[in-house]
C-alpha cells in the first residue's frame, strides 16, 4: 500500500509499505480522508520527540472496514474511530474519561496512522457513521470533538448560560474555526476569533459569522470577556487570554504550541478566574460529535482544503511555509 511517512524533520515522502495484518480484536480499515492536525505539523518540525522519523503519521479519518477479527464489525461499514487506545480499566476508563487514561496508546504515535490506504486499530475504538455524513465530513470527528469537549466543559463553570456570555477565540486553525462554528449553533451572538492569518480571519469570518480580528495590529480588549478559549497554546496567546477575560470569567486552553510559559497567578487569583485545561474528547464526546456533524452543526464545511495522498509532501510544505489559509487539509488515498 501507499503511505505518507514522516522521513525526517520538515519531510514525509510516500512510500511503499506492507499491508496491515489483522491481529485478534481489531480491524483493517481502508482510510477514505485523513486530516492534517496541529499536532502531525508538530511532529513533521521535528518538535514531538514522541513520534520519530519512520512513522506514518495521521489520526482524524473516516473510514471503510476492509477486514475484521470481531463480531460487532464486518467489511463495508463507514466508519471514525478514537484514535486514543485506551486500558478500558483504569478508574478514568471506568468513569467515562477515557482521555485521562494513563496507559493510553495513539493511532499515528505509538502506532502507524491514517495518511495510508489502510490501517489498522482496535475495533473498540470504532464508531459507525450515518448515512448522510460524507468521508471528508466524518474526518473532522476528532478535531470537531475536542471543541465539543473544551465547550462542554467550559459551561460547567460559566456563571451565565453560554448564549449571554461575550466570547472570544484565540486562533482560527481547525480547532478554533470548529470552536467558533459550535459557539454560534449553540446560540453565542457576541463572538470573535483573532487571527493573526488574513486568509484564515476571512474564512472564520465567512463561515462562523463572526467578529474577526488580528490581535496583533488590536490586541483584544482587557477585562472585556466572559469566556476565552485559547486554541493556539503559545506563551503570547496564554498572557493576552488571562489579560482578557473578565473578573470571575472563564479561560479554557486547548491549544499546546508551547511548553511552558508564565501566567499572572496574581491576576487569576484577585479576579477569581477560572483556568481550565482540556486534552482530546472522550468517546462519548466523539458519539456526540459525528451525530452533529451529521444533523449539519458545524455548517457545510466548505472551508476545508482536500488533496490526494500523493500530494501530501506539499501539503505539508504547504502549512510549514503557511501558505494555506484553509483552517483544515484532508489528504484523500
Amino acid at each position: 500500500m501507499k503511505a505518507l511517512v514522516y522521513t525526517r524533520p520538515n519531510e514525509v515522502q510516500l512510500h511503499e509499505r506492507p499491508d496491515p495484518e489483522l491481529a485478534a480484536g481489531e480491524v483493517v480499515l481502508r482510510i477514505d480522508a485523513a486530516g492534517i492536525c496541529g499536532s502531525d505539523m508538530h511532529a513533521y518540525h521535528g518538535h514531538d520527540p514522541r513520534r520519530q522519523p519512520g512513522l506514518v503519521l495521521g489520526h482524524e479519518f473516516a473510514a471503510t472496514v476492509l477486514d475484521s477479527a470481531h463480531e460487532l464489525w464486518r467489511p463495508g461499514q463507514r466508519v471514525t474511530g478514537n484514535p486514543l487506545i485506551t486500558c478500558g480499566r483504569c478508574e478514568y476508563c471506568l468513569q467515562g474519561r477515557d482521555n485521562l487514561c494513563a496507559r493510553r496508546t495513539m493511532v499515528g504515535m505509538s502506532r502507524p496512522g491514517a495518511f495510508a490506504e489502510a490501517m489498522s486499530i482496535p475495533a473498540s475504538c470504532l464508531i459507525e457513521l450515518p448515512p448522510q455524513l460524507e468521508p471528508v465530513a466524518a474526518a473532522l470527528t476528532e478535531p470537531a470533538a475536542t471543541a465539543l469537549h473544551a465547550i462542554n466543559l467550559s459551561m460547567k463553570c460559566l456563571v451565565r448560560p453560554l448564549p449571554e456570555c461575550r466570547v472570544l477565540v484565540v486562533g482560527g486553525g481547525a480547532i478554533g474555526m470548529l470552536a467558533a462554528l459550535l459557539l454560534a449553533h449553540y446560540g453565542v451572538d457576541r463572538l470573535e476569533v483573532a487571527e493573526v492569518h488574513a486568509g484564515r480571519r476571512e474564512s472564520v469570518a465567512r463561515h462562523a459569522r463572526c467578529f474577526t480580528f488580528d490581535p496583533l495590529a488590536t490586541p483584544p480588549a482587557e477585562g472585556g470577556y466572559d469566556y476565552v478559549i485559547d486554541a493556539v497554546g503559545a506563551a503570547a496567546t496564554r498572557k493576552s487570554a488571562i489579560a482578557a477575560v473578565k473578573p470571575g470569567g472563564v479561560v479554557m486552553h486547548i491549544g499546546l504550541q508551547d511548553w511552558a510559559s508564565e501566567i499572572d497567578m496574581r491576576r487569576l487569583t484577585l479576579a477569581e478566574i477560572t483556568l481550565l485545561g482540556t486534552y482530546t474528547y472522550s468517546m462519548a464526546d466523539l458519539r456526540a460529535t459525528v451525530a452533529a456533524l451529521g444533523r449539519g452543526a458545524f455548517g457545510d464545511l466548505s472551508w476545508v482544503q482536500t488533496r490526494p495522498l500523493a500530494e501530501g509532501p506539499q501539503a505539508f510544505d504547504d502549512l510549514h511555509r503557511g501558505r494555506v489559509a484553509a483552517a483544515k487539509v484532508v489528504l484523500l488515498p
